[in-house]
């Protein structure tokens, strides 16, 4: 059994995420995205969907890049 680096819980379902050369351990999906998810430099949420990045930065959706001071960013829905 595998231990998750975010809670430490040993469980026999860990599952392995490969990103960027590193492996990671996580239990569940809300560890993964607690580690891995990148966070709105506005609003502080993570973004684990698809986001928007704007000079490097990354926003959970335009209005918050607009928030910021970035242009030219719009939401398509």
């Amino acid at each position: 059994m595998a231990k998750c680096e975010v809670c430490g819980n040993t469980y026999g379902m860990t599952f392995e995420v490969h990103a960027q050369g590193s492996v990671h351990v996580f239990d569940c999906f809300s560890c993964a995205i607690a580690k891995m998810a990148p966070v709105c430099e506005h609003c502080r949420t993570s973004i684990i969907g698809q986001g928007v990045e704007a000079d490097g930065h990354f926003y959970c959706g335009a209005h918050c890049a607009r928030e910021e001071g970035k242009v030219g960013l719009v939401d398509h829905v």
